[in-house]
């Protein structure tokens, strides 16, 4: 009987171990998935604003426009928009795309304008313990 209860217990304990593991993915995903939630929300702002802005004024959007080799590494000259200085912000700034996902620097977000007034968003953000960084992008063609 005392051998039985001790199966009992470790089988009992593997559960419980599992069950934890299992809240720490969880807990990740839910993270990942808040991250993403914040990068479309900061991509649809900007995009609305391009938007609303005359579409004479485009080019000026343009935050490293070109594509250095590798992810989320953009070349080219750095936006002097007070509309996308404003968006990229500071980390000390909620609404911002730098307040609101970690390591997002100004460096790693890219505003491209091509043919026809398409506009292509993408967003970069890497925690603190990730070994890669994630990206969110989206297009959208700005019509005048």
């Amino acid at each position: 009987m005392l051998l039985e209860g001790l199966i009992a217990i470790l089988l009992f304990s593997m559960g419980i171990i599992a069950l934890v593991g299992l809240q720490a993915v969880a807990i990740k995903n839910t993270a990942d998935a808040k991250y993403r939630v914040e990068a479309a929300f900061l991509a649809n702002q900007i995009i609305g604003q391009m938007w609303a802005d005359n579409p004479t004024n485009l080019a000026g959007y343009a935050h490293h426009p070109t594509t250095a080799g590798g992810a989320c590494n953009f070349g080219g000259a750095a936006s002097a928009n007070a509309n996308v200085t404003a968006w990229l912000g500071d980390p000390a700034t909620l609404g911002t795309v730098a307040g609101n996902l970690p390591g997002a620097t100004s460096a790693r977000q890219q505003i491209a304008i091509g043919a026809g007034n398409l506009v292509t968003v993408t967003i970069c953000w890497q925690g603190p313990q990730e070994a890669a960084p994630h990206s969110f992008v989206t297009a959208a063609q700005i019509s005048g």
